[in-house]
């Protein structure tokens, strides 16, 4: 019975590890433009490639690395990064409830380590309980491709021209952009939250008493008061509450 269960966790492990090959070659492609930044903010290759392997999310560690040439202190980095990964607090409950309830204390933190959107997408979709293999199978093929993806990002950044460099560091805006325009297109509220924190982010840069704060402690309060605006004046209506 033990070999049976032992071989069903290998299968479902390789089932996860040949479902996370598309995200890995995705990832490295992301990371790549990532490592653009990290060079930009003075981390060498080890540096990076361990600033993402422990990380594992671009949003985050896109602005650990802004926060980072900022010259932040240790406190506004993690209050930043903590502040944008936030989300991977809900995704983490979801899973929770798919969990077998046997599932061990071990397990749901290692799950949890793993949690990006991609891979939280590809293991919510499947039926049943979530078996911890098949998110340590997704995770053996995506994460090390981001790793290395900053890594090569960031020894292209020591070697190509400076106006190449340039070029490239302006894709990772463009990934960013890619991310808010569909929802922006979608909810007219998604819009104007965006839109406002575009103006209100360019007005705290010119104002002289705003200006003067750290680069990284108006990111924060501003996505804090922002994101809480949009969430009290217009919650997401649930299915239920419609009806």
């Amino acid at each position: 019975m033990q070999e049976h269960a032992h071989s069903e966790h290998r299968h479902v492990f390789a089932q996860g590890a040949r479902d996370g090959i598309p995200i890995g070659l995705g990832y490295f492609a992301v990371a790549f433009s990532l490592g653009i930044s990290a060079k930009a903010a003075g981390l060498d290759p080890l540096q990076a490639f361990i600033a993402s392997l422990l990380t594992i999310a671009s949003a985050g560690e896109y602005a650990a690395f802004t926060l980072i040439a900022a010259g932040a202190s240790y406190l506004e980095m993690a209050a930043v990064i903590f502040i944008t990964n936030c989300r991977y607090i809900l995704m983490s409950c979801a899973m929770s409830q798919r969990l077998d309830p046997e599932t061990s204390t071990g397990h749901r933190i290692g799950m949890g380590a793993f949690i990006t959107d991609e891979i939280f997408g590809a293991s919510i979709s499947r039926e049943g309980y979530l078996v911890p293999a098949y998110t340590y199978g997704l995770a053996s093929t995506s994460v090390l491709p981001w790793a290395l993806g900053t890594m090569f990002g960031v020894i292209a950044g020591n070697i190509l021209p400076s106006s190449v460099v340039t070029a490239l560091s302006v894709s990772i805006f463009g990934m960013f952009i890619a991310i808010i325009v569909p929802p922006s297109k979608k909810d007219p509220v998604v819009l104007s939250a965006v839109l406002f924190s575009f103006l209100l982010s360019w007005l705290s840069g010119k104002i002289p008493l705003l200006s003067s704060v750290s680069e990284g402690t108006r990111i924060m309060v501003l996505t804090v008061i922002i994101a809480s605006a949009a969430a009290l004046l217009f919650p997401v209506k649930e299915a239920a509450d419609e009806e």
